[in-house]
Order: C-alpha cells, then structure tokens, then sequence
C-alpha cells in the first residue's frame, strides 16, 4: 500500500482502500514523522486531511470524496483532480489547492486557511464562513459558482474570478450573500442587483481592497499558472453586509 523514501516522503496507492483505511494509514505515517505523502488512485474516499494535527503536504492524484481537509490545522492539501462536497468544512488553519473544480459547501464553516479551486464550484460555497481574532479564512475560485455564494457568511473573504466566462458576461448565480453579516466578497465581471440577497450591498473597490486582491489572486495565480495582471486589469466589485444580524428579530422574544 505504501512506498516510503528517506521518512520524508510517502507514495500511496488507494486503489480499493476505504476511508478508514486509508485515513488511518494517513496519521500512521504523520505520526512517524512523514512529511510529505501522496496518495494515488484516489477514488471518492472522505476526510483526508482529518486529524492529522502536523502541517504535512499531502498530494492527491484523483477525486476525494466528501470533507476533504475537515478540521484541518496547518495541512497543506494539494489536488490534481476534483474535489467533492464539503471541501475545507470547518477548517482552522492551513490550505487545499484544487486543480480542478469544487462541490457544494466549499469552505463551510472555515475559521482560517486558504482554499485555491481552478474552476467552478457547486452551491452554498462560502456558507457560515468566519473569523476569530487574527484567524481570516480566504476561498478564491477561478471560475464561477452556484446559488447561495456567500450564504449567512459572517466574516473572512471570498474571490470569485469567472476566468471562464466571457468578456461582459456576468456570473448566473441567484441569492448571492444571501443572510450575510460578516466578511467580504470580491466579484470580477457583471452582477445584477437581483442576483443579490437582500441583506448584500455593493461598492466599488478601494485601495485597501486592491491590496487584499493583489496579494491573495497572485497566489491563485501562481498555483494554476495564470498572469496575476491580467486577471486584475478586468473589473471588479465588492460585496459586503448591510446590516450585523440581519434575521436578528426572528429569534427576538
């Protein structure tokens, strides 16, 4: 099942391994001291990346299953395929790159960290993201994503770039921020007011925003190989929360 060079690297086959598995095989070898794994043949087995408490690399060659990263603390996670639903779920610190596109609930719930996806995501990415203190969570999506982008978001950023889409066309996402009341998107291209959840406002962006764009889209960039300046010579706009507790009054006695 596995091939180790010096400790310092792991080569994994998961053909027809389970997630339990292959998952314990993954803090075996973290515990022993690996610090950098790859896992070949990856078909659909969930929580890699899950309690592994040391910031090891893993590499994935395939599609991993659902929760991909959940809980994670300082992994660096990097895909060279898809990723599954619930990628980065509750994430506290550390970063996935997918070199691919995303399910739905990507980042749900994400304290902190970084996820990179190259394409397109499903629905609800971003959903109940936060921060806490000095912990910000960052999700930049190349493509474009579902309904819900951004739903009950209350803190962190999120970059949505549509690098496939042409040039004047906007994203198709409808309820977008939809319940926020904490955080940042950051839109390049068209989107109309009623794609928009009511509680979402728009503005254009500042120099404090250019900042947060370039550093954070010229990691994207220099992930999937793009032209950081050529992203961010096209349009862009930011989304933020009218109000703190929008649905405040619903749990009001």
């Amino acid at each position: 099942m596995a091939n180790s060079v010096h400790n310092q690297m792991v080569k994994i086959d998961a053909s027809g391994v389970l997630h339990r598995e292959l998952n314990a095989k993954l803090r075996d070898e973290v515990a022993n001291g690996t610090q950098k794994i790859q896992i070949h043949n990856v078909y659909g087995q969930r929580y890699i990346g899950t309690d592994l408490g040391k910031p090891v690399e893993i590499e994935i060659f395939g599609t991993p299953g659902n929760d991909l990263g959940a809980f994670m603390d300082g992994l660096r996670i990097i895909v060279h395929g898809n990723a599954q639903d619930g990628c980065g779920n509750t994430m506290n610190e550390g970063e996935i790159i997918v070199h691919g596109h995303a399910g739905d609930i990507t980042g749900l719930a994400a304290r902190g960290g970084k996820i990179f996806v190259r394409d397109d995501v499903g629905y609800r990415a971003g959903i109940h993201m936060k921060e806490y203190g000095d912990k910000k969570p960052v999700v930049v999506i190349g493509g474009t994503a579902q309904d819900f982008f951004g739903e009950y978001m209350a803190g962190g950023i999120l970059i949505l770039l549509g690098l496939n889409l042409n040039e004047g066309t906007r994203h198709r996402a409808n309820f977008v921020g939809t319940g926020m009341h904490g955080g940042v998107i950051y839109l390049r291209g068209g989107i109309e007011d009623y794609q928009l959840g009511k509680e979402v406002g728009v503005a254009q962006i500042e120099e404090e925003d250019c900042q947060i764009l370039q550093k954070f889209v010229s990691q994207f960039a220099s992930h999937f190989g793009y032209d950081v300046g050529e992203i961010l010579k096209h349009n862009f706009c930011k989304l933020f929360p009218r109000w703190l507790r929008p649905y405040g009054r619903l749990y009001a006695y």
